[in-house]
């Protein structure tokens, strides 16, 4: 499916580059690259086994100062109490789904692993339905410089 989107990427856009990586601590290493003044994620981490390994790869490819921009499903308590409520945890989380999310995260769990990684100045913004029941969650984090600011 990733080399489908790749051959689709590549044809749009015969100037850009378009890779299919391991999503874990070496995507800067095996981009051959120096860091980007911006990282962006868009809908992974909830597909990994090792969101760690991911978070610290993506903080070795932000340049010192540079922003990562993180989005993944929202997940939350008045999110998960209404599903609860309604009876849709296994529309919601149906574990018979193919390829489906592994990882279900909330504002407070992405925060804690982007500031375990060494990630400051989160800001938190979510996206689609009603507040507390977003369909989408978008972390903005910077990387440090390495005196600490």
């Amino acid at each position: 499916m990733a080399e489908a989107g790749i051959r689709l990427a590549r044809a749009s856009c015969p100037n850009g580059r378009f890779e299919v990586l391991p999503a874990n601590s070496k995507v800067l290493e095996n981009l051959g690259e120096k860091p980007f003044d911006i990282v962006y994620s868009i809908e992974v981490i909830e597909h990994l086994y090792d969101p760690r390994s991911y978070i610290a790869g993506c903080f070795a490819a932000t340049r010192e100062g540079g922003r990562f921009i993180c989005s993944t499903p929202y997940h939350g308590y008045l999110k998960n109490l209404a599903l609860s409520l309604v009876d849709a945890w296994d529309h919601h989380h149906n574990p018979l789904f193919d390829g489906g999310h592994i990882k279900f995260f909330s504002r407070a769990t992405l925060s804690t692993l982007l500031a375990e990684i060494g990630f400051v100045d989160l800001v938190f913004q979510g996206s689609g339905r009603l507040p507390y029941l977003w369909k989408t969650m978008f972390i903005s984090a910077r990387r440090p410089q390495s005196g600490g600011g």
